[in-house]
């Protein structure tokens, strides 16, 4: 098995405990399994995206000690490639354009959190027709790409350090 790891900080401030210990965790397994240790920054926040965070969190990796086999690539230099990924995603019928407000997304959670049920999206936007899509986007609003989650299905995968690992659909809180 070819092991390959990454780093992704977020450069909206220095290099923090939590980044180094998941630096430090990856880069000595990746050493250890004889694989790759991948750093791709985070910068696809440009309000607070800055490039001295990003200087400060190669320094203080390299000052841990650390190097790595691949990057940094930079997210914000690879949209064209993601763009392409969502198309096929949404080619495929994976996933979907949903223009559920974040207020809307509040006052769900707000209730579910009131009648004591766990946190989860009610997929109200996955079906809708062009016409409907059209409407929202003719209100301005904005789409995000959720994932297509079936309650009724089974993910399974291996991981090497905690096994096999399996979780039904419907603990996943909806579409995502």
């Amino acid at each position: 098995m070819n092991v390959r790891v990454r780093l992704a900080p977020s450069p909206t401030g220095n290099l923090h405990i939590g980044t180094a210990r998941t630096a430090v965790f990856n880069w000595l397994f990746a050493r250890n399994q004889g694989g790759q240790f991948i750093l791709r920054v985070e910068d696809t926040d440009v309000e607070r995206s800055k490039s001295e965070y990003t200087d400060n969190i190669l320094e203080g990796l390299t000052w841990l000690g650390m190097n790595w086999d691949e990057g940094p690539s930079f997210q914000s230099e690879r949209l064209e490639t993601y763009r392409q990924a969502v198309q096929t995603l949404l080619d495929k019928g994976l996933a979907y354009r949903c223009y559920t407000a974040s207020a809307e997304l509040d006052e769900m959670r707000e209730a579910q959190k009131a009648n004591k049920q766990a946190p989860r999206y009610d997929n109200r936007h996955r079906n809708l027709t062009s016409k409907e899509r059209a409407a929202f986007e003719g209100e301005g609003r904005q789409a995000v790409i959720r994932f297509i989650i079936d309650d009724d299905r089974t993910i399974s995968w291996n991981d090497m350090v905690r096994d096999t690992v399996t979780w039904k659909g419907s603990d996943l809180g909806g579409d995502m």
